[in-house]
């Protein structure tokens, strides 16, 4: 494989020669997330699976690496109609409005506060998208802990050189000269959005007033917080952060990011993390694209991506697509993307080719990073993500023993399935029972019909088609997707496009009791032959 093929090995080979030259023992990758909503599949993307996977290559290439995921708990709950839509009574919810996002209570009152909801969702699955070693910190913990010297001992004794940098970016409206960049917690109504430092002492106590309520009191820099971007760059000094990726948000010229760098650069005096910026994640809902956003609760988490797909596939998606481009999740095209990760997987194991030599080494790479850890060792069963959810329709989607004498049947099993290939198709088969019940409609839900209504066997107009192809089949050896597709071909080729629609309309209902359904062969190579037969035979005189 040539030396960059993928873009995640040229940006690792970049990466390092950065690294070296900071000359650490162990370096620091982090991620940071703020919890003000879902904590969606997007967040996976940069904040995570980019830093993991340059993790390992680098590990490989022996640098020590400590990987962190940073939450952003400390900062304040805007209130946004989409955040208090999550609680009964939403005009209520608005008393909870510019408190720390940790001090707002879970909505549905299963958990101790905002923050432990909606991370349940995210973080006890992130193992089963990376290899486990990930450590997540939260600002309210380091707010409590490390940043108490930080803003003692840097923060404040430089208090009027962060103003004048941080005023460069702000515009219109400079911080005037007593400004004192720490932002208590009101201990009268709560919030931490409308606090004014007055003065600190030198043991850390703070005097302060609450521009909300009109409180004044005083409180230990603890249980503050730190302007935003002082924070951002105050997480990079404390964790001794070496890598970092961000958003396109923070990705402008003269933004964020960069006034984070001038902050620490020019005042702080460190030397800011490598980065690398993403693309945002959008999903496709109902035909229309929104990119997700967690405060706007516009997406879905980690645990419902795996109640319908694994982990393999939305990594193959998104190490497939440079992070810089753009990704729309259609939740409609899941079994697409199974096929494009079986295609990889082929092409992995040298089974299939292709003529476009730097095309196969990319997809071999891209399938060799959709894996949480290695790949499998030998090529693992393909059952198609539709057949699936059809065969765990007719069976049940735990029913491995049938499904797996079914799939020998039908080809798509031709030998005793090891471990991996077992625990796939198990999972394979709940998932996608799961994606028809929640987003395959009912194109894809398969009922077979226990008994065919007299009324309908005497409507059928293409009697002696469906009785010609239940003899056709009944001849086959090989109960096979193929050999069924080929019969129902021939048997079909006298008709034009207009009769062959009204053929396979008689043909759903003799079956399912509806004018359509999923495509015929992959549905009748799934039922059993002589069923199949039998009820083809009720149509003939």
């Amino acid at each position: 494989m040539s030396k960059h093929v993928h873009w995640v090995d040229k940006l690792a080979d970049e990466l390092e020669q950065r690294l070296r030259r900071r000359n650490k023992q162990v370096y620091v990758f982090n991620g940071g997330l703020s919890v003000s909503g879902i904590q969606h599949i997007g967040r996976l993307r940069g904040e995570i699976l980019l830093p993991e996977t340059l993790r390992r290559i680098l590990e490989k290439k022996g640098l020590n690496i400590k990987q962190l995921l940073t939450l952003y708990t400390q900062d304040p709950w805007k209130g946004k109609a989409s955040q208090r839509s999550a609680f009964k009574d939403p005009d209520k919810a608005k008393e909870y409005t510019g408190r720390p996002l940790v001090s707002v209570p879970d909505p549905y009152g299963c958990h101790e506060n905002w923050v432990e909801h909606y991370w349940s969702d995210f973080g006890p699955y992130l193992d089963e998208f990376t290899d486990g070693k990930i450590e997540v910190v939260t600002t309210t913990d380091l707010y409590q802990s490390k940043f108490r010297d930080f803003i003692m001992n840097v923060v404040l004794p430089k208090k009027d050189e962060f103003r004048k940098v941080i005023n460069k970016y702000r515009g219109r409206k400079p911080y005037p000269e007593d400004w004192i960049p720490v932002e208590p917690i009101c201990e009268k109504c709560g919030r931490i959005d409308k606090t004014v430092a007055i003065s600190v002492d030198e043991n850390g106590r703070v005097r302060y007033r609450c521009k909300y309520c009109g409180h004044e009191g005083v409180t230990d820099v603890s249980n503050s917080k730190l302007n935003w971007r002082i924070e951002w760059a105050g997480v990079w000094y404390i964790l001794g952060v070496d890598f970092e990726p961000y958003g396109k948000d923070h990705a402008t010229p003269g933004g964020s990011r960069d006034s984070c760098v001038d902050l620490a650069v020019n005042v702080i005096g460190f030397q800011p993390p490598e980065g690398e910026w993403y693309e945002w994640v959008s999903i496709r809902e109902m035909g229309q694209s929104r990119d997700m956003t967690s405060s706007g609760f516009v997406g879905i988490t980690p645990r419902e991506w795996l109640e319908i797909a694994h982990p393999q596939i939305l990594r193959f998606l998104y190490f497939y697509t440079h992070p810089h481009k753009k990704i729309v999740v259609d939740l409609d095209r899941i079994p697409q993307y199974y096929e494009s990760y079986y295609r990889a997987e082929r092409i992995y194991f040298g089974i299939e080719s292709i003529d476009d030599k730097e095309q196969e080494e990319y997809l071999k790479r891209t399938y060799e990073l959709s894996h949480p850890r290695e790949p499998p060792e030998k090529p693992p069963v393909q059952v198609p993500y539709t057949h699936a959810s059809i065969l765990a329709q007719l069976v049940g989607p735990t029913n491995i023993e049938e499904a797996v004498e079914r799939l020998k049947k039908t080809g798509h099993i031709k030998e005793d399935l090891d471990d991996y290939s077992r625990d796939w198709l198990q999972s394979l088969l709940i998932r996608s029972y799961n994606w028809v019940e929640k987003y395959g409609g009912e194109r894809y839900r398969v009922q077979i019909l226990e008994n065919v209504p007299g009324v309908l066997l005497d409507s059928l107009e293409h009697r002696e088609l469906l009785c010609q192809l239940g003899e056709e089949l009944n001849k086959l050896g090989e109960w096979t997707e193929e050999k069924i597709k080929d019969i129902m071909i021939t048997v079909t080729s006298s008709l034009d496009s207009g009769e062959r629609k009204r053929f396979y309309k008689e043909f759903y209902l003799l079956f399912t009791g509806k004018n359509s359904g999923p495509r015929a062969a992959p549905l009748l190579s799934l039922l059993k032959k002589d069923f199949v037969v039998a009820r083809l035979r009720l149509v003939c005189k």
